[in-house]
C-alpha cells in the first residue's frame, strides 16, 4: 500500500499515522546517512515496539565484513535480543529502502506485522519489486506494508551515494 500523502484525508487518524511514519523514517534516514559516511550503502532501519525504539542500525556489510549485515537484519537481531524473544509480532519496522529477499524472509520469520519503507528497490527489492514476498499467500499472518514514505529523500540518499562512488 502506498501511503504517500494523506494531508487531504478527513479525520486525524491517517494524518497522525502518516506523521508518525515520517518521524521514524526521518530517524532511519539520519542513521542511513551515518552509514554512508562510513562507506556503507545508505540504508537505515528503526525497529519500534509499543511506541518505543527498540533498535536502530545502518548497513554494515563493509565494516563487519558480513554479507548479511543489512540494516534490517541488524535491528531484528538486536530487537530479539533486547526483548528476549524471536517473535516480534508487536513491533513495526521502518526502513529507508525496500527490503531485499533475505531481509524480507527475516521480517516474515520474526512475525513483524508492519513494514514501512521509503525507496523502491527495482533490482533487489523483495516486497513489491522482485519476489513480492509481502503479498505471499503463505505469510504466517497479515502484514501491513506501507511504501513510499519520505520516498524522494530515501531515493536521493541512495542516488547521491552511488554517484559519488562512480
Amino acid at each position: 500500500m502506498r501511503l504517500t500523502d494523506h494531508t487531504n484525508d478527513k479525520g486525524g487518524a491517517k494524518i497522525s499515522r502518516h506523521k508518525r511514519f515520517q518521524d521514524y523514517m526521518a530517524m532511519a534516514i539520519e542513521i542511513a546517512q551515518a552509514g554512508a559516511e562510513k562507506g556503507e550503502v545508505p540504508i537505515g532501519a528503526v525497529l519500534v515496539c509499543e511506541g518505543k525504539i527498540i533498535a536502530k542500525a545502518h548497513n554494515q556489510k563493509e565494516t563487519r565484513p558480513d554479507p548479511t549485515a543489512h540494516a534490517e537484519m541488524l535491528v531484528i537481531r538486536a530487537g530479539a535480543e533486547k526483548l528476549k524473544r524471536w517473535r516480534l509480532n508487536d513491533c513495526q519496522l521502518y526502513v529507508t529502502a525496500e527490503p531485499c529477499v533475505m531481509c524480507m524472509g527475516a521480517i516474515i520469520q520474526a512475525r513483524i506485522p508492519m513494514l514501512v519503507y521509503g525507496a523502491t528497490e527495482k533490482k533487489f527489492g523483495g516486497v513489491e519489486s522482485t519476489a513480492r514476498l509481502g503479498q505471499h499467500p503463505m505469510l504466517p499472518g497479515k502484514m501491513e506494508i506501507y511504501a513510499g514514505i519520505c520516498e524522494k529523500q530515501c531515493e536521493d540518499l541512495l542516488k547521491d551515494f552511488f554517484e559519488k562512488k562512480r
